[in-house]
Formats: C-alpha cells, structure tokens, sequence
C-alpha cells in the first residue's frame, strides 16, 4: 500500500500527542508500505477551519494515488465542512481506531460530533435554567424527594442518550448487529477499535444490550 500520512495536534491535553500518533500509524505499516509524504499540523482554537498541511496532504494523495493514513478517527471528525470537503475530495482515506469505518460512518460521526461541541456550550447554562423553573433548589436537603429523585434519573437518561461516545457506539452497534453478531461479539468488537463507554471504561455485553 501506497500512504500519506497526517497528524494533527491539537492544544487539549486530552489529545494525542504527534508522537504518539506517529506510534499508531507505524505500528500499522507492513514492511512493502511505502509513505510518500508525511504533514503535521498544529490546531488552535483560532484556526480550526484552516488546515493547511491537510491540503497538501490531499493535493499528495491525488498525485500519488496513494491512500490519506491517521491514527485517530477524531483528527479529521469534528466539524462536518471539513469532512465533506475531505469526502468531496473523492480520495480514499483510512483511520486506524476504525479500520471498518466506511466514509458514510465517519461523515455520521462527524455531525454528531459538531452537534455535542455545540451542545456542551449551551448544556449547563440551560439545565440550570430549568431547575430554577420548576422551583429546584441546588444544594438543599429537602430537594431530595421523590420528585426530585424522578427528575434525577431523568436527566441521567437524557444525558446517557446525548453523551458522544454512547451515540458513536450506537451507530456502529446497528451496523454489527445488521451482520448478526450477538452482544458479546459485539462488545469486542467496540472495544478493539476504540470506543469507550459513557465513563470511558470498555464495553461489556450488558452495556451493548443496553444501548440497543
């Protein structure tokens, strides 16, 4: 296989390092690989829409034929124009944390992803609002009712629903279950390529049972 390799590194301290990324992408590559060209680029939160290395990445690709290699999924998901100009783009691309993520997938991905960025902005400045509408006082003893307790494993479904990786785990839980795999098949699955539960701990059967 013939690849160009891209990294991006991002200022969160969540994220993976270059080095580490560079770790991924060469432990994947098998001794008759050849990388044509390799970009790194630095994001900040100032220039998120401007990739300019990734363009040169593509511009190699298309001269090479070759294939755009990165080690994680969310290097290239988390605004949906730069996944559709990067699918528009008609190159053949390949993530290493989701090697059976087809370009359906990761452009479904990418929207949830930029839905939860925006979400997150909003989420706590509006769940307060609605505790102070229905009369809740944060903090008292007396809240802790029976209706307040409702209200409690309410919002925790909600947020089960809303959280990222359970949205992400549930679109490929339907892909797997669609191939008849069974919930401990499909746990393995989930968790040999990345995904990670609400809590970031890995899948158990119980907890794809759940999801479905």
């Amino acid at each position: 296989m013939k690849y160009v390799s891209y990294y991006r590194v991002s200022t969160r301290k969540q994220d993976l390092g270059l080095k580490a990324q560079q770790t991924i992408v060469n432990n994947h590559l098998k001794p008759d690989d050849e990388v044509v060209g390799s970009f790194a680029e630095k994001e900040t939160g100032t220039n998120k829409r401007v990739r300019i290395e990734l363009q040169k990445a593509i511009d190699l690709v298309k001269k090479t034929n070759a294939t755009l290699l990165i080690a994680k999924l969310d290097r290239l998901s988390r605004n949906v124009a730069f996944v559709s100009t990067l699918m528009d783009s008609g190159i053949d691309f390949k993530a290493l944390d989701m090697p059976y993520a087809n370009k359906l997938t990761i452009h479904i991905f990418s929207a949830i992803a930029e839905h939860e960025a925006e979400l997150i902005a909003n989420r706590t400045k509006q769940a307060l609002a609605e505790l102070k509408k229905d009369g809740v006082k944060l903090g008292k003893p007396e809240n802790m009712t029976q209706e307040g307790r409702n209200k409690g494993v309410k919002t925790n479904i909600e947020k089960a629903k809303t959280n990222i990786n359970n949205r992400k785990a549930r679109a490929f839980i339907k892909a797997l279950r669609s191939q008849g795999l069974n919930f401990n098949q499909i746990a393995k699955e989930l968790n040999s390529n990345g995904f990670v539960t609400s809590r970031g701990k890995q899948f158990q059967a119980i907890q794809v049972q759940r999801l479905v």
